[in-house]
């Protein structure tokens, strides 16, 4: 694991100075097919990610947000996404990052969220405790609904009316204690004890492979709606909650709700 930590580490410092390169500074910006934006600075970071995983690993398996699959010949994955949070980026605002994973037989076993200009990275692998900037951090005691600290990055990542109703259940009836927007950096400081539940819809696994040890290895729970492990081929459904003995009440939460 730790020649797989340090190849993770070296990829995301390479997307950082690329990020620094463009910050801040004007730059192209086109819209996918489903419309989301993407930027020279995402194509950029991916390539030269893949670029150092063929050389160094070239039986590795490749999957990104904006290249093709290249297929594993050994059981492992890197899982990529250069921006996560690419409109945050696009206005200047520091709540990006970069999402590293490694995954084995499409179970996520490493994943970095690295924000460079505030130079933040966590860093989380089975079996270790999950890592801010080189020290240890853990998730917070919360195990009460009603004093528990939501998020969720945008309205509009839930892809129907009723999906969006259990949302609302959770963060809009829980009063002020809801935050909206953050993308990966929100799991993050979730992982860091600051925030206690992140539920969010129609990801990616680029979106969310590399979230998942930094959230196991801080104490935390992290899953599809039902409960259930995310793979590779999981849907986009995510839950996370920092401290696990407070799930069970999120869960009959989500299946009660009358949407």
């Amino acid at each position: 694991m730790q020649e797989f930590v340090a190849l993770a580490n070296r990829m995301a410092d390479i997307a950082g100075k690329i990020i620094h390169k463009y910050y801040r500074k004007p730059f192209e910006v086109t819209h996918k097919r489903d419309d989301s934006p993407v930027t020279p600075v995402d194509q950029e970071i991916e390539k030269a990610l893949r670029d150092l995983i063929q050389r160094k690993r070239p039986d590795d398996g490749i999957m990104g947000e904006e290249f093709d699959a290249v297929e594993s010949k050994n059981g492992l994955t890197w899982v990529l996404d250069p921006i996560d949070g690419t409109k945050s980026f696009m206005v200047g605002r520091p709540t990006f990052g970069t999402l590293i994973a490694l995954c084995e037989e499409g179970v996520p076993k490493l994943g970095i969220i690295d924000q460079p200009v505030l130079k933040e990275r966590w860093v989380g692998a089975e079996g270790r405790p999950t890592m801010l900037n080189g020290r240890p951090v853990k998730t917070r005691k919360c195990d009460d609904f009603d004093n528990a600290v939501f998020a969720s990055t945008s309205p509009t990542m839930f892809e129907t009316l009723a999906d969006y109703g259990r949302a609302y259940e959770l963060f809009e009836t829980t009063g002020h204690k809801f935050v909206w927007g953050g993308d990966c950096y929100a799991y993050g400081l979730l992982a860091s004890g600051f925030i206690d539940v992140v539920l969010e819809e129609n990801l990616k696994p680029y979106d969310f492979a590399a979230l998942v040890p930094i959230v196991k290895g801080a104490g935390g729970h992290i899953s599809n709606w039902r409960g259930e492990e995310l793979t590779l081929n999981s849907p986009g459904k995510v839950i996370a909650v920092g401290d696990p003995a407070l799930w069970p009440t999120i869960e009959r939460a989500i299946r009660k709700s009358p949407y």
